[in-house]
């Protein structure tokens, strides 16, 4: 239970402890890296990474919080991938086993730094940034083939015409590359970790930008 350890962290730096703003998320992610590390440290061991190659294309994680780690494992492969991999594996196995991978499918992606609301996770990732497939989609196309804004958005249409409108790829592939370009600094200090499949954004590949590159006049289309 970290709730009064970073209680006491947020009065310790003038929070106020209540208002769920950017450091009420962070300070808790934060704290539950620096517990996993020093309970590695205390067992000769290492803090394995969860974080994926979605989160990290988007720079959906904590600086410094979830986004570190000893070792990730997952750093190149992407949530929908992750997603597919545990849902087969849940339709071959039998039991408790399999009904908890598909509970955990099923389950809303969500880092859960926001109080819930009666019972419920009130932070779901997908409806404040837009949905993985989409932007796993985005980013094959724009790391693997080097399509630019226009070629993805025409490519995404045909590839989502029942389930996603015009208008919604248009903002969702907005996002996507206005979060790449504004994360690279996450990934320029990201833990090392193996490079699987036919892309990946890790330093050991050789994918290298400017931390400091501005994304503005890729989503001005």
């Amino acid at each position: 239970d970290i709730s009064e350890s970073v209680s006491r962290h947020l009065r310790d730096i003038g929070h106020d402890a209540e208002t769920a703003d950017t450091a009420y998320e962070n300070a808790q992610a934060r704290e539950r890296t620096q517990v996993l590390m020093d309970l590695a440290n205390m067992e000769n061991g290492l803090v394995v990474g969860t974080g994926d190659m979605s989160e990290a294309a988007l720079g959906w994680c904590t600086f410094n919080g979830d986004h570190m780690s000893m070792y990730n494992v997952n750093c190149s492969v992407t949530k929908t991938f992750i997603r597919n991999i545990v849902s087969n594996y849940a339709n071959e196995c039998d039991g408790e086993l399999s009904e908890a991978l598909k509970d955990i499918v099923d389950t809303p992606v969500s880092p859960e730094l926001k109080p819930a609301v009666e019972g419920e996770i009130a932070q779901k990732t997908e409806d404040i940034i837009g949905p993985y497939d989409a932007h796993d989609f985005f980013l094959y196309h724009f790391i693997r083939n080097g399509s630019g804004p226009e070629k993805i958005l025409k490519l995404a249409e045909s590839a989502f015409s029942d389930v996603y409108t015009h208008d919604q790829l248009d903002g969702w592939l907005k996002v996507f590359f206005k979060r790449f370009f504004s994360s690279q600094f996450k990934r320029n200090c990201a833990p090392d970790g193996p490079n699987l499949g036919h892309i990946s954004l890790s330093y050991g590949s050789g994918w290298s930008i400017p931390s400091d590159v501005s994304g503005k006049s890729i989503i001005s289309w």
